[in-house]
């Protein structure tokens, strides 16, 4: 199993990578290969509607958005990490979560999401319900852990103080562990939900 891992903070090293890291312990020990992306140190330009992506089969800004197209496809869960700006994700991840999740066509029914969040103090649950919108779109299960999945911290290395903060995290690869099993042994058993066919409507008709 393969779960993808986002880091959409510009420090490598910051809260949000050590957020990240307590669950990639977890992961490890439940014999869930990672693939990590750094995003929030890129320059990541944001969706222009311009569909050539349902053309081609990729975004028209070749960028770190096709890189991760692969590792996205093959994955059986994603995680999505960001720190707290004006209670709201990084804007640099969001662009790259509008054109990933758009531009890569293939069946996301079943892969499991979860957002991570990292603040100073506020603004947790906001960037929390903004990030799992991607998800709940695209019939991804949504992992959850024992509180809302957040840490606390400002200067580097702060992160790793907050006890409750990287117990949820250790809860929440857990969990999340446990649902990508479950899911799978699901789909050998029943294989996915059946689904209509789309009924594309909108509000002036």
């Amino acid at each position: 199993m393969r779960v993808l891992m986002v880091n959409g903070s510009p420090h490598a090293n910051g809260n949000t990578a050590t957020a990240l890291e307590e669950m990639k312990k977890i992961f490890a020990s439940e014999g869930i290969e990672i693939d990590y992306v750094h995003v929030g140190n890129k320059n990541v330009r944001g969706c222009i509607a311009c569909g050539n992506c349902r053309k081609n089969g990729k975004c028209v800004f070749d960028d770190i958005v096709n890189e991760t197209a692969e590792k996205f496809k093959n994955a059986d869960g994603v995680v999505v990490a960001s720190p707290v700006y004006y209670a709201s994700a990084n804007a640099t991840l969001i662009a790259f979560l509008d054109r990933l999740f758009f531009s890569v066509s293939c069946d996301k029914t079943m892969k499991v999401g979860a957002s991570v969040v990292v603040a100073r103090r506020g603004g947790c649950s906001a960037t929390f319900d903004e990030l799992n919108k991607y998800f709940t779109i695209s019939g991804m299960p949504v992992a959850s852990s024992q509180y809302w999945n957040s840490v606390h911290g400002l200067a580097e290395g702060d992160a790793s103080k907050d006890g409750e903060g990287l117990q949820t995290m250790r809860t929440l690869a857990k969990n999340m562990s446990f649902l990508m099993k479950s899911i799978a042994l699901g789909k050998e058993k029943f294989g996915l939900p059946e689904k209509e066919e789309w009924i594309p409507t909108h509000f002036i008709r």
